[in-house]
């Protein structure tokens, strides 16, 4: 029912841009996006709009590669509904295919949030006022990597700055005893809301293969984290049989939709939504529903926004999921100095919205 809320409001576009972004991050990699501009007549006062989304992507090969060849022609008169449609019948890759099929939705899901920023702002409205939900301030935690090998500086940096601010770690088989112990005497264990243990990742730079000393380490030492990503295995499967460790378990990377939910293991009582993961405006929000209806309880996940995409995710998560262990900090959580003063949480939203910022 949200999607047909917004799938009717209409848009025109005249002209689309695109910008490339580029920024060195805190775990270690020279982040690219390229951020959507699609322009329209305001029918107002017959001057122009625009709406903006990002493309997050990874590969930077896809990033120059769409920079050289542009997009398929978009311009048209739209509805949300129908402009979704027309990019589900296109090629978004015309420069060759991407290295993986899930960069798809990430462009699209570009495109597409940039179309409903350009049709919120011609209707002068914004997307809680369309959905019927209130903005509420957003609870967000910091996720960073402790480095190889591992150490808790830039957790006692951090905590300098905000006192209260809570973790999304990455556990790594280098952890230890001595690391744990560290770890709680810096921040204390009930600090670190998400422990992602990337055992769902295949083939990339953030895989960590399944190691059950590993997983009985973090599970016994944070026994109130939420724990994401597992990779069940002979070995690791034991672990989660009691009910109560899997009502802990989260599931990210392998959620692109509804179909991935019914796919789990096990009905699942937590869920990381990462809004480009799913493509389409239709498929997010039907997501969310479901979720919803089961009581399976959300937070929201980051992709290393350099644009107007952070807050597109925190604007998500301020309306369906306020309270969870969001990891959408704001952008300066992200890059490799720590800045003397950081937003503190939660995140107030915006007094005068318009748009979907």
């Amino acid at each position: 029912m949200d999607y047909d809320r917004i799938a009717d409001l209409p848009l025109t576009i005249e002209s689309v841009a695109t910008e490339r972004l580029e920024r060195e991050t805190s775990s270690e990699f020279t982040r690219v996006t390229t951020v959507f501009s699609l322009s329209g007549p305001d029918p107002g006062d017959g001057g122009t709009i625009t709406g903006r989304g990002e493309d997050v992507t990874y590969e930077t090969e896809d990033h120059d590669r769409l920079a050289e060849t542009g997009l398929p022609d978009l311009t048209g008169d739209y509805t949300v509904g129908s402009f979704s449609e027309r990019l589900a019948d296109l090629e978004l890759f015309p420069g060759g295919e991407p290295d993986r099929d899930v960069f798809r939705n990430y462009r699209r899901w570009g495109l597409e949030s940039a179309a409903l920023d350009l049709a919120l702002r011609r209707a002068e409205t914004d997307l809680g006022s369309v959905l019927d939900r209130s903005a509420d301030p957003v609870r967000f935690v910091a996720s960073t990597r402790l480095g190889e090998p591992p150490t808790t500086d830039r957790l006692e940096a951090l905590r300098e700055r905000v006192p209260d601010l809570e973790f999304k770690l990455d556990p790594t088989p280098a952890w230890g005893a001595d690391l744990v112990a560290a770890i709680d005497e810096t921040v204390g264990t009930d600090s670190v809301r998400i422990l992602d243990l990337k055992g769902q990742y295949e083939g990339t730079d953030v895989d960590v293969p399944a190691d059950p000393e590993l997983y009985e380490l973090v599970l016994e030492a944070f026994p109130n984290a939420v724990i994401e990503d597992p990779n069940l295995t002979d070995e690791t499967r034991p672990l989660f049989e009691d009910p109560a460790v899997r009502s802990r378990v989260s599931w990210d990377a392998p959620i692109h939709g509804l179909a991935d939910i019914e796919a789990l293991p096990w009905e699942p009582s937590w869920l990381n939504i990462k809004p480009s993961r799913f493509g389409s405006l239709e498929s997010l929000l039907e997501t969310i529903s479901y979720c919803e209806d089961r009581d399976i309880r959300l937070y929201g996940g980051g992709q290393f926004e350099l644009g107007v995409g952070r807050e597109q995710i925190q604007t998500v998560a301020s309306l369906c999921y306020p309270d969870g262990p969001n990891d959408v900090a704001p952008r300066a959580y992200n890059v490799p100095e720590i800045g003397a003063e950081l937003p503190r949480s939660p995140l107030e939203p915006p007094t005068d919205p318009i748009g979907f910022e």
